[in-house]
């Protein structure tokens, strides 16, 4: 099969298209031909060498969507979709013709969903889904969701669905306009001591719930958040370190939740993509716009582009 593959880490340029045995699945897995694989930025980061749990040599990718070909008798000839911290990094990921993995981490690909569609989908919405879950968001909540991103755009739509009283928030002008146009009532943000004046007029007493996908707002979110409040965050400084106002924060009865992807592997996130896969289905959420598709083939250049911030979803097709 064709395959990206890395043996060493730090630099792109170890990225190539290799030709690879097809894997064979054991006891409790699938074989899955690669219908379309999304490409994450954190597939870049990984061939960096941001992730010191790989190991090499190694095939990335975590997204997908395919047809499993070998493996238990019911799931043969299905339509399915899948991600998880194991691919790509401690087993061989999605970037590839052929992907192995448990039989229970696949989840069956909606129907609405195209393959590339549903392959744009698994690290976003899964992040999403955990953040809301953690965070407590169900019918009512007042949610501010603060960037503009795949991740922060899913979280809005998931949280639509559950009944929250979503407000966005976005620095860029371009990014308000996009939210505003998918139907978020949007906040374009100015200086970090406003924030909490913008939320008021929105969310009087503050949001219950703050989801900080950028990295930088946890500080200026203490003061606009409501009593016993909760701040999801996913993203820090390239530092690492952020200057918390504790004082505020406990004097509120705030809390501080840490969202991690890569906590979760593919048996897990094949039951969240359960869970929130039908709303698909039934309409309840938005099918992808704007999906680049790019060749297998033409992996390492794409790779090039989303390290240098390229902002369309990339799609590989094998």
């Amino acid at each position: 099969m064709k395959a990206l593959q890395f043996s060493a880490t730090g630099d792109l340029a170890a990225l190539q298209v290799v030709d690879l045995a097809t894997p064979a699945p054991g006891a409790g897995q699938v074989l899955v031909r690669i219908q379309a694989a999304g490409l994450n930025p954190s597939d870049v980061k990984n061939v960096l060498g941001r992730f010191p749990y790989t190991t090499l040599p190694r095939i990335p990718g975590r997204d997908f969507a395919g047809v499993v070909e070998q493996g238990p008798a019911e799931l043969i000839g299905q339509e399915v979709w899948g991600t998880g911290k194991e691919l790509g990094f401690f087993a061989d990921g999605s970037h590839a013709e052929y992907v192995v993995l448990a039989a229970k981490g696949v989840a069956r690909k909606p129907r609405h969903l195209s393959f590339a569609q549903a392959a744009s989908l698994g690290v976003p919405y899964t992040t999403a889904w955990d953040a809301l879950e953690r965070s407590g968001v169900t019918t009512g909540t007042r949610l501010l969701v603060i960037g503009g991103g795949a991740v922060a755009t899913a979280a809005l739509a998931l949280a639509k669905v559950r009944g929250a009283r979503v407000l966005a928030a976005a620095r860029r002008a371009e990014q308000v306009q996009a939210l505003e146009a998918q139907g978020y009532p949007t906040l374009h943000l100015e200086q970090p001591e406003t924030l909490a004046a913008q939320v008021e007029e929105v969310h009087p007493g503050g949001a219950e719930v703050i989801f900080d996908t950028t990295g930088f707002w946890l500080p200026a979110s203490v003061p606009a958040l409501a009593a016993f409040g909760r701040i999801a965050i996913i993203a820090a400084p390239l530092d690492g370190q952020v200057q918390l106002p504790a004082l505020a924060l406990y004097r509120k009865g705030g809390s501080v939740v840490g969202i991690n992807s890569l906590l979760y592997g593919v048996e897990a996130c094949a039951a969240m993509l359960e869970q929130f896969g039908r709303y698909f289905d039934e309409g309840q959420l938005p099918l992808p716009e704007g999906l680049v598709e790019s060749p297998l083939e033409q992996g390492l250049e794409r790779y090039a582009e989303v390290n240098q911030g390229r902002g369309e979803k990339v799609i590989l097709i094998p």
